[in-house]
């Protein structure tokens, strides 16, 4: 079996990132869920109502979260 020798400080560190990662990905699914469900004729009265959204297939979509 092979070990490995880490100091207290870095894997302190190395914790805090894997928990700091695994908050934020947590933390984007609840975002995600939350997100109210809309019926196809509920998007049919708001496209009726503002038109439809202008399609951008190139665009990309970042998010950053301070932690």
């Amino acid at each position: 079996m092979q070990t490995i020798k880490i100091d207290q400080t870095e894997l302190y560190n190395l914790i805090k990132r894997a928990v700091r990662d695994v908050l934020e990905e947590e933390i984007l699914r609840q975002r995600i869920n939350s997100l109210p469900f809309v019926s196809d004729e509920e998007m049919r009265d708001i496209e009726a109502a503002y038109g439809k959204p202008p399609s951008h297939k190139d665009s990309k979509r970042a998010e950053s979260l301070d932690v």
